[in-house]
């Protein structure tokens, strides 16, 4: 395994920030733009997001020779109801008007995919990151103010916590996982693949 690249599925600004900050040297390969679809009927928010990340990572792995490869999938939950990017301004103050003073769930799916060449079929872990998350009840000034930045653009919830609004407040969990990318599970799942050696893998 550590003769493979690390491999990031994902264009996301985001992701790759908190794994440079994390010290990792790593290369971008986004999945295809059609390769993430619509929750199934009766599909949990858990495992919606685990299967996206894995048909994201498959998706690049597939156009890859060898690497190991991190994709990542995230949403926000908010009174059972999932939301996802904004697909337009009004979207967007749909969303925050109907989250704001309450608690949502940012839940992530990731994936770790190693594939060495020339193994066809790659060693996959999957491992489901939650945070509880507060947005105050802000008024639609504030709201419009907000849009008027374009911040919310490409984000779950239309809201990036990184942003640091006073309107949001982390009750339990990680803030990378907010972001974009739980970087807390990332190292346990790295952690689990070196201690187990689960990818029974050939070094040159």
């Amino acid at each position: 395994m550590n003769n493979l690249p690390l491999i990031l599925a994902s264009q996301s600004p985001r992701r790759q920030q908190l794994l440079t900050d994390a010290g990792f040297t790593f290369e971008v390969r986004p999945p295809d733009a059609d390769v993430e679809d619509d929750r199934l009927p009766e599909e949990t928010p858990e495992h919606y997001v685990n299967r996206l990340a894995i048909q994201k990572a498959n998706n690049v792995a597939a156009i890859l020779e060898q690497g190991l490869i991190i994709a990542c999938d995230t949403v926000v939950l908010c009174e059972d109801r999932i939301l996802e990017k904004p697909t337009d301004r009004n979207n967007a103050r749909q969303m925050l008007q109907f989250s704001r003073g309450r608690i949502q769930w940012v839940l992530s799916g990731l994936c770790l995919l190693a594939k060495r060449f020339p193994e066809h079929n790659g060693t996959t872990m999957v491992g489901t990151d939650k945070t509880i998350l507060l947005m105050q009840p802000i008024t639609d000034s504030e709201i419009e103010n907000y849009l008027d930045s374009g911040l919310w653009y490409g984000k779950s919830g239309a809201f990036g916590y990184q942003d640091r609004h006073d309107w949001l407040s982390i009750i339990e969990g990680s803030e990378s996982n907010i972001v974009g990318l739980p970087m807390e599970l990332l190292h346990q799942m790295l952690g689990n693949i070196n201690s187990k050696q689960i990818l029974n893998m050939k070094t040159n």
